[in-house]
C-alpha cells in the first residue's frame, strides 16, 4: 500500500497537476488523507484485494477554498480509515460521492468505452440520456455488466444526493469532455 499512495499521490497526481497547468489553467493536487477529505473503511473485499476501502465520509471543507479561488482540486483516492491505516479506493465512486459532498451540479466519468450500451456488443447502440429507473432496469436486464455496473451505480448515488446531471463519457473520443460540458448534445448522459 505504501508503493500505491507513493505512486497514485504522488508521482500519477503531480503529472495531473502539472498536465492541467501547463493547458492553462491552475491545479491543486491532494489525496483524501490531506485534511480528512475522505475517510475510508475496508472493502468487503478486502480480505482477498488487500488494502482496498470504501469511502466512509467526506469532508470537503478543505475544497471550498481552493474552489472559491478558482483553482482546481486533483484528488487522489487513497484515503486512510480511523486508525489511519491507509487504502485505495475506487476513483469513480470518490468522484461521486465528492460532487454530492460540494453539491456539483454535474459528475463526469471518463472511461476508455462508449458509456451505457443498449447492446453491449454494439457500440452504435450508445444510450444518449437515460433516467434513474431506465439505467436500474438495464443493469437488472443484465444489458449493463462488468466495469460499467460501479460507474453507473457511482452516477445513480451521486444524483440521489442532489447532483443534477451525471455523464459517463468516452476518453478516447476527441474533445469528449468539450463536447460533454459545451454542446447540448453532450456525448452521454444520466439524469
Amino acid at each position: 500500500m505504501e508503493i500505491v499512495e507513493s505512486v497514485l499521490a504522488g508521482k500519477v497526481n503531480k503529472h495531473l497537476v502539472s498536465l492541467v497547468c501547463l493547458a492553462g489553467a491552475t491545479a491543486v493536487g491532494l489525496c483524501g488523507k490531506d485534511a480528512r477529505l475522505l475517510t475510508t473503511r475496508p472493502s468487503p473485499d478486502a480480505g482477498e484485494l488487500g488494502f482496498v476501502g470504501e469511502v466512509a465520509r467526506v469532508d470537503p471543507s478543505v475544497l471550498h477554498p481552493i474552489i472559491a479561488s478558482g483553482y482546481i482540486p486533483v484528488i487522489a483516492t487513497v484515503a486512510a480509515d480511523e486508525t489511519g491505516q491507509a487504502y485505495n479506493i475506487n476513483a469513480d465512486t470518490a468522484a461521486g460521492k465528492i460532487a454530492a459532498a460540494i453539491g456539483a451540479e454535474k459528475l463526469l466519468l471518463i472511461t476508455d468505452v462508449s458509456g451505457i450500451l443498449t447492446d453491449r456488443d454494439d457500440p452504435g447502440s450508445l444510450v444518449k440520456e437515460i433516467d434513474i429507473a431506465g439505467v436500474r432496469q438495464m443493469v437488472a436486464e443484465g444489458k449493463v455488466g462488468g466495469g460499467m455496473i460501479p460507474k453507473v451505480e457511482c452516477c445513480v448515488r451521486a444524483l440521489a444526493q442532489g447532483v443534477r446531471t451525471a455523464s459517463i463519457i468516452d476518453g478516447r473520443v476527441p474533445h469528449s469532455l468539450l463536447l460533454e460540458i459545451l454542446t447540448d448534445e453532450g456525448t452521454n448522459l444520466l439524469a
